[in-house]
C-alpha cells in the first residue's frame, strides 16, 4: 500500500504539533508507525519526530501529505518540486500547491529555495529571482506554478520561550470571557513595547466600534506615540470619526452623554458631504475642517493606512479604496512595507470581523496577532481561519484600547 515517511522537528510536543498530525492522520483514515522518536532531555531542547504513514492510494497519500504539510510535517522522500505553465491568466493550473502562511520552501534544481512573503491560501510562482506566493487573480500565462507533491516543505511556527512564552500561553489558551482583563492588557502593552524596542512595525485592524466606544481620542494618544504604524480599516471608521470630531455624535449619538441627538442620523452623511467637497482628507485638514481624531493624526504622524470600501458606504470619503483587488495589494503592502522587506512585528485586531480575517488571512504565522471583541464568535472565527498565531480576547474594545494608552501613552485614567 502506499506510504511515505514525515518527519516532524522542534517543540513538537508542548506546541501540541505532534498530537495534532496524529489526529490528522487518524481522521483521514490512513495509518502510521512511529519510525522514530527523540525527545528533548530539557525544557529548551528541541524533539523529532518520524512517523510512516500509509493510506489506500496514491491519490489519498498525496492529499494526506499536502494536509499534514500544513501542521509542518514534511516527506523524507527528497525530489524537485513539478512546475507547470499557468494556461489561463486569473487562475492556477489544476493540481497547483495551496500554501499556508507558514514559511516555505520549494526544491528547484536541487537546491531549497525560500519562498518570499509566506500567505495562505496562494500559489506559489517561481521565476530567475526564486519562488514567491502569488494570489489567484496576478496569475499571468505562461507563469511557472509549484504543484502539490513533492519538493515542498514547511516550518512549523515555534512558540516563544521564557516570560513571553508564559504570557501568549495563558493569552492563546482556551478563549473565554472570564479572564482577567487588566492582565491581558498589560501583557499585550509589553509586547507592544518589546516590538517597537525592536524597532519593528504595529499594525491596527480596527472596526466602528472603536468610535462608538468612545476610545478614538485613546487610540489617536497611541497614534501620537508611535504605537500605530500601519492601519486598516473600514469606511465607516473614517465616516464616524469625522463625524465625532465635526458633530460630537457618533451615529447621531453623544459621545458624551449617550443620547441621540435631533436630527443626529443626519451626522455622518453631511460629515463625508464635507470632506468630499474638500477632495482628500489632507485637503481637509489644511483647510481646517477636520481639527483631530484618528484619521487626522494617521495623517499628521505620517502613519500608513488603508480605508477599504464596501457595497453599502455612504459617500464613500475620498481616500477610500473601492476596488478590492487594489485593497488586497494595499494592505499587503502595509504588511509587508512599500519595498516589501519591512514586515510588521505584531498586528492587533479591534471590533472587526471581515477586516481582521482578511488581514489575517495575508499575515505570515511569524507575526502575533491579537483579536479584540466583545462577540466570541469575531474572536474565534478568525482563529478557525486557520491564523495559526492569532490569541482572541473577548472584551469591550474602548476598555481595552484605553488600557494600552493608559499604559503605553501616557494618558491620565478616567477620574472615580
Amino acid at each position: 500500500m502506499p506510504s511515505e515517511t514525515i518527519t516532524l522537528s522542534g517543540h513538537i510536543i508542548d506546541s501540541h504539533t505532534l498530537p495534532g498530525v496524529l489526529d490528522e492522520i487518524i481522521d483521514f483514515g490512513a495509518t502510521y508507525e512511529t519510525v522514530e522518536l527523540r525527545l528533548g532531555m530539557r525544557h529548551e531542547d528541541e524533539s523529532l519526530a518520524r512517523l510512516r504513514v500509509t493510506t489506500g492510494t496514491e491519490d489519498e497519500l498525496a492529499r494526506l501529505l499536502d494536509r499534514l504539510q500544513h501542521l509542518g510535517a514534511n516527506p523524507d522522500t527528497v525530489e524537485d518540486a513539478q512546475i507547470a505553465e499557468a494556461d489561463v491568466a486569473g487562475s492556477f493550473p489544476e493540481g497547483f500547491y495551496s500554501t499556508t502562511n507558514l514559511e516555505t520552501e520549494v526544491r528547484i534544481d536541487g537546491h531549497w529555495v525560500s519562498v518570499t512573503h509566506p500567505e495562505m491560501d496562494c500559489g506559489i510562482v517561481v521565476s530567475k529571482d526564486g519562488a514567491r506566493t502569488i494570489p489567484m487573480g496576478e496569475v499571468s500565462a505562461g507563469m511557472r506554478i509549484v504543484m502539490a507533491g513533492l519538493g515542498i516543505r514547511v516550518t512549523p511556527i515555534d512558540k516563544p520561550r521564557g516570560e513571553q512564552r508564559q504570557a501568549f500561553e495563558f493569552m492563546s489558551s482556551d478563549v473565554s470571557s472570564e479572564k482577567p482583563k487588566a492582565l491581558l492588557v498589560e501583557q499585550v502593552a509589553r509586547m507592544l513595547r518589546g516590538v517597537k524596542e525592536q524597532g519593528r512595525r504595529i499594525m491596527w485592524v480596527a472596526g466602528p466600534a472603536v468610535v462608538h466606544t468612545g476610545s478614538g481620542p485613546d487610540l489617536c494618544a497611541l497614534i501620537r506615540a508611535g504605537y500605530v504604524d500601519a492601519f486598516f480599516a473600514g469606511n465607516g471608521v473614517a465616516a464616524h470619526d469625522i463625524e465625532s470630531n465635526l458633530f460630537g455624535t457618533s451615529l447621531g449619538v453623544h459621545l458624551d452623554q449617550g443620547i441621540a441627538m435631533e436630527h443626529g442620523h443626519e451626522h455622518h452623511i453631511r460629515a463625508v458631504n464635507q470632506v468630499r467637497r474638500h477632495g482628500s482628507f489632507k485637503a481637509a485638514i489644511d483647510a481646517g475642517l477636520i481639527r483631530g481624531g484618528i484619521v487626522y493624526d494617521l495623517v499628521s504622524c505620517g502613519a500608513e493606512f488603508v480605508f477599504g470600501g464596501s457595497v453599502r458606504d455612504d459617500g464613500p470619503l475620498p481616500d477610500v479604496v473601492t476596488d478590492m483587488l487594489e485593497v488586497q495589494r494595499r494592505v499587503r503592502d502595509l504588511i509587508w512595507g512599500r519595498d516589501g522587506d519591512d514586515l510588521v512585528g505584531f498586528c492587533i485586531v479591534v471590533g472587526t470581523m471581515l477586516h481582521g480575517i482578511a488581514t489575517g488571512n495575508c499575515l505570515p504565522a511569524s507575526v502575533p496577532l491579537v483579536c479584540v471583541d466583545i462577540n466570541q464568535a469575531t474572536v474565534t472565527k478568525l482563529m478557525d481561519r486557520g491564523s495559526f498565531q492569532s490569541v482572541g480576547i473577548i472584551t469591550d474594545v474602548g476598555f481595552f484600547i484605553r488600557g494600552l494608552a493608559e499604559r503605553l501613552a501616557e494618558v491620565e485614567p478616567p477620574s472615580r
